[in-house]
């Protein structure tokens, strides 16, 4: 039976990525070894959209309100890069990681599995 999924987020910086997720989203952590975080996660849901050819994998994570969650994490010193925008399907920002990479927030419009 499948308990759980596991997500990876590849870097250059690991280390600055790490204490990010852990100081400033303020997500639970083990350490697998040496240094090697895994991180708990809130409740996930997966979707699967069609493309023409080949495929990829995303990461976004979700939020009630996204003014009072952005409101919240810059409080914690959590800086946007993009402003927010509707999408139709919900209000999405992506939050600046510490590598310069970004990692998608959104409110859904849409009705949600995720309790």
């Amino acid at each position: 039976m499948i308990t759980g999924v596991h997500a990876l987020i590849y870097t250059e910086n690991a280390d600055a990525v790490r204490a990010f997720l852990r100081d400033k989203l303020g997500f639970p952590a083990v350490d697998a070894g040496d240094g090697w975080l895994i991180f708990g996660l809130p409740p996930a849901e997966l979707g699967v959209h069609p493309v023409e050819s080949g495929g990829r994998h995303e990461l976004y994570l979700m939020c009630d309100d996204i003014e009072a969650t952005m409101a919240e994490l810059t409080a914690n010193g959590v800086e946007f890069a993009q402003p927010v925008t509707d999408q139709g399907f919900g209000l999405m920002t992506s939050i600046a990681l510490p590598d310069g990479g970004e990692l998608g927030i959104y409110q859904p419009k849409h009705p949600t599995a995720v309790g």
